[in-house]
């Protein structure tokens, strides 16, 4: 079989291990900064004050103020503390809020960003930012929010919920799922993203059982820092679209939306990606992947209705004319029915398919 295609890694450093979290002062000093805003959400205020403690003097201090789908209010006050306090760079702790947040600064002023995950997003491992205005997400690429350095700690992962756990960890897959179908895939990433979806799909069951289970809690965390690397090189297709327009539309929580449109999509697409089917039936035993996610979410108790979610039924055609109004990569065609059938299926919390 001849090969040919092109795979460009990204510049990163990655550190992984349980107490991790005790070489972060070093690697700040590796990357030449002496005053870094630890950024973080409320919820994670007491892990981004025991990080800005780690850092010692480097710290210029905390902002608590991260928030799912980065609103631009949020992202110009983080702006406007960062030139106050003369931060040379940023430490993101926490999911893809925190690190969402540290792009929108480094996409404005260039500071370097380090990220400490304590979430499965994956946001880490992307050159993707987000911001919404006006209900509207917009969401691009440039290389210069990339996380300079990223630092896997599952000690920093024992506090996460059993719920967002699940939810964090579908989110993942979700990147693996399409990372398998998009138009620009290569055997390398793959390998990656059935690797990932492996992992998270064999870790979230322990995880739910024993939140104290630090090796399950890697496992999920090697297998999303995967799934991260998956979303970064590749294209995203109807998954990632549906979930950005429900998100920046609605407001919905954005990691329960992925895990409830994730195996609609994915049933959408499975007869158009035979490759991508036989891959994900390999790292996850199912002939039905699209409907063993859907099991997995239940059984884990995750939410697995767009209703239960805050959504409305008469939300569903203004979505539906948002998702098709702009032509993007996707395995099937694209049609306002298709989309339609598929989002009702996900407001009722019908199986997929």
């Amino acid at each position: 079989m001849s090969l040919a295609f092109t795979y460009q890694a990204l510049p990163m450093r990655v550190l992984f291990g349980a107490g991790m979290l005790a070489r972060l002062p070093e690697e700040v000093a590796a990357l030449g900064l002496r005053r870094v805003l630890v950024l973080c959400s409320p919820e994670q205020e007491d892990t981004g004050r025991r990080v800005a403690a780690a850092l010692g003097d480097c710290s210029a201090g905390v902002l608590a103020e991260a928030t799912m789908h980065v609103p631009v209010e949020v992202a110009k006050r983080a702006r406007a503390l960062a030139t106050q306090l003369g931060a040379d760079g940023c430490v993101a702790v926490g999911g893809g809020s925190a690190v969402g947040l540290g792009k929108a600064i480094a996409l404005e002023h260039g500071l370097p960003v380090i990220a400490v995950p304590t979430t499965y997003a994956g946001s880490e491992m992307t050159p993707v930012w987000g911001l919404t205005e006006h209900g509207r997400k917009r969401t691009g690429r440039d290389e210069r929010v990339l996380p300079r350095s990223v630092l896997y700690d599952p000690e920093l992962t024992l506090s996460l919920p059993a719920g967002l756990s699940v939810t964090s960890g579908m989110n993942a897959i979700a990147h693996a799922v399409e990372g398998l179908y998009a138009p620009d895939a290569t055997p390398v990433i793959s390998l990656m993203a059935e690797e990932g979806a492996r992992a998270l799909a064999t870790a979230l069951p322990w995880v739910v059982a024993d939140g104290a289970d630090l090796d399950a809690r890697a496992e999920a965390q090697y297998g999303a820092w995967l799934c991260g690397a998956v979303l970064a090189a590749t294209t995203m297709s109807l998954h990632h679209k549906l979930c950005h327009t429900l998100g920046g539309t609605l407001d919905l929580p954005h990691a329960p939306t992925h895990t409830v449109v994730l195996p609609h999509a994915l049933s959408y697409n499975q007869p158009a990606a035979p490759g991508a089917l036989a891959a994900l039936r390999r790292a996850l035993g199912h002939d039905d992947p699209a409907r063993w996610l859907w099991d997995l979410a239940g059984r884990l108790g995750a939410p697995r209705s767009l209703r239960e979610l805050g959504m409305r039924e008469d939300d569903i055609p203004r979505i539906v004319e948002l998702a098709v109004s702009d032509p993007y990569a996707n395995p099937r065609p694209v049609t306002a029915p298709g989309v339609e059938a598929l989002l009702r299926a996900a407001w009722a919390g019908r199986p997929p398919g």
